[in-house]
């Protein structure tokens, strides 16, 4: 019988038999030969601590590194067979306490060396191939998501494409979508195996885990976004048509080679967004607003509206706590301005935050939220919920859209007016863009200090007058005089945050609104942000700058003992 050098040397000169059928010790010397140095490549773990699937994926990657190195070619069968009977022998030495992380294949704890040493050894790769991963490489592995460069990604997507027909045709989808992700991922990868027998398919352990993971994301998840989802750097997806996908990370935006097959592909992935909400989109009902399970807010727009495809515009719930004094530590705002802002809070003024698309509103909305009493009954209002509220007594109201014979809409206005019934002490509207203006101005003015909304404009003035025309929408015949009366009287504080053209987003004006002077809203800038310059890294520089002058609301916050930290912050 040939030793195991001789049956590597056969195996790279093309003899190797494709039979399942290899005889065991042949075998068994390929997993002495190997195991030494498969433990010297595991000994910066800590083994006993990894789940089986952990380390079968590590010494599936170690395995067949060493092989392809070697260009030692093993059909699927022996290399299963071979990674299996290195998984028993490692598990078997950990539990007997033979190795430990710190072991090296010649150290005496190990039983094996002595025996192993005498024989060939197949030689290491050395380099990137066994280098530990990044932190950002472990976050996307712990997913399921690790990066992948654009050769193994383009054989993943081929591969995927050839036996995902069959995988469909194999498995009884409905019960498939009963099942949790790890229940299902042990199914389809052993289907997977076989598919890849059957077709001839030669994928590396680590290729064939990248395909499952593929197959499981356009069952269970959203598809080809589902990496974008799991980088906690991205802020904003943005697909436009099955061809074109572009991120937001640190506030520029950046095309990714994320693809769908088609643009029925990119209406299988809106469709299941918006099912799981209770929402539809098709040709009757082209536009429609959703959130995912974790939060994140989406917009989708389909043909014929869209003209190149399907859009879907998603922007990802934050999983970190944002917090004014974190936005000061990371200069959006200044340590003064914090102040000022979390004793308006305390205070129930009311205040609207204006800014533009993507300027950071509704994160800014959250922050200040966080300053609210633990003992109050907050109502929040939006199209889809995307609010984080920490405090115990929060109910959280949705606007519905129409049904298909275009009954049963609720809008944002009939949720206003049912919050007034709701015995509130605040209530938040996550954006005020129509006629619901003049309920929440009623609001703020009868007995509901404290209240919250956004708004879209770009500076504080221009605030004013989209409160003033917004009031306009409802139908209501009153004199301009009358509607700027009622913004001056409701409104305490306006705070004004844009992104600039660096990608950080900065508080540009808080401006209290102070009462009427003839038929103009009188208003004064508490503090305003003034450009500076720009440094060698690209970044604008500028300082947040006080007025000086003395808030309006000073007797107010006197009230609840903070006059003195507001005029000291000033």
């Amino acid at each position: 019988m040939a030793d195991s050098a001789d049956m590597v040397a056969n195996r790279r000169h093309g003899t190797t038999e494709s039979s399942p059928a290899r005889p065991g010790d042949q075998l068994g010397l390929l997993v002495d030969e190997l195991y030494p140095e498969v433990i010297k490549l595991l000994s910066g773990h800590d083994l006993a601590t990894l789940s089986r699937q952990s380390l079968a994926l590590k010494i599936g990657e170690i395995s067949t590194n060493i092989l392809d190195a070697n260009q030692t070619q093993l059909n699927l069968i022996d290399r299963r067979g071979l990674i299996s009977g290195l998984i028993e022998r490692v598990s078997a030495a950990v539990a007997s306490g033979a190795i430990s992380p710190s072991t090296s294949p010649a150290s005496p704890a190990d039983p094996t060396a002595g025996a192993s040493s005498a024989a060939p050894r197949v030689p290491v790769p050395q380099g990137p191939a066994t280098a530990p991963a990044s932190a950002t490489t472990q976050r996307g592995a712990a997913k399921g998501h690790e990066p992948l460069n654009p050769a193994t990604k383009a054989t993943l997507d081929d591969a995927k494409r050839r036996i995902q027909p069959i995988v469909v045709q194999r498995i009884d989808i409905g019960a498939a979508a009963k099942l949790d992700r790890e229940e299902l991922r042990g199914q389809i990868a052993e289907l997977v195996g076989d598919i890849l027998r059957e077709q001839k398919l030669n994928l590396n352990q680590r290729e064939q885990t990248g395909v499952v993971e593929l197959l499981l994301d356009d069952m269970l998840g959203l598809g080809p976004l589902e990496p974008l989802l799991a980088d906690e750097s991205i802020n904003d997806i943005m697909v436009n048509g099955p061809a074109q996908v572009y991120i937001e990370r640190a506030g520029k935006l950046v095309l990714t080679d994320v693809k769908f097959r088609d643009n029925a592909h990119v209406m299988n992935i809106a469709s299941r967004i918006v099912s799981q909400v209770g929402r539809r989109v098709d040709e009757s009902s082209p536009l429609c607003d959703a959130r995912l399970l974790d939060g994140s807010r989406v917009n989708i727009i389909i043909p014929p509206l869209a003209i190149d495809g399907p859009s879907i515009s998603i922007r990802k719930f934050s999983k970190k706590g944002i917090t004014l004094d974190i936005m000061a530590r990371a200069r959006n705002i200044s340590e003064p301005l914090a102040t000022v802002l979390k004793i308006a809070a305390r205070c129930r003024l009311n205040i609207v935050i204006s800014g533009g698309t993507g300027s950071g509103k509704t994160t800014l909305l959250n922050a200040i939220s966080q300053l609210i009493d633990q003992g109050e009954r907050i109502v929040t209002i939006e199209d889809a919920a995307e609010l984080q509220l920490q405090q115990p007594h929060v109910v959280r109201l949705e606007t519905r859209p129409p049904n298909l014979e275009g009954h049963g809409e609720v809008s944002m206005r009939d949720l206003v007016k049912n919050a007034l019934r709701m015995r509130p002490d605040r209530i938040i509207l996550g954006e005020v863009r129509g006629a619901e203006a003049v309920d929440m101005l009623q609001a703020m003015n009868t007995g509901h200090d404290g209240s919250l909304g956004t708004v879209h404009a770009n500076r504080p003035r221009e605030a004013l007058t989209r409160l003033e025309n917004m009031v306009g929408m409802a139908g209501i015949n009153l004199p301009a005089k009358a509607v700027r009366t009622q913004i001056a009287s409701s409104l305490d504080l306006i705070v004004q945050i844009a992104r600039m053209r660096d990608g950080m987003r900065r508080i540009t004006h808080v401006t209290e609104v102070i009462g009427m002077e003839g038929d103009v809203i009188t208003t004064q800038d508490l503090f305003t942000f003034e450009f500076e310059g720009e440094d060698s890294e690209g970044k604008l520089r500028g300082s947040f700058k006080s007025s000086g002058l003395r808030p309006h609301f000073t007797p107010k916050a006197a009230y609840f003992g903070l006059d003195r930290a507001l005029l000291e912050a000033i």
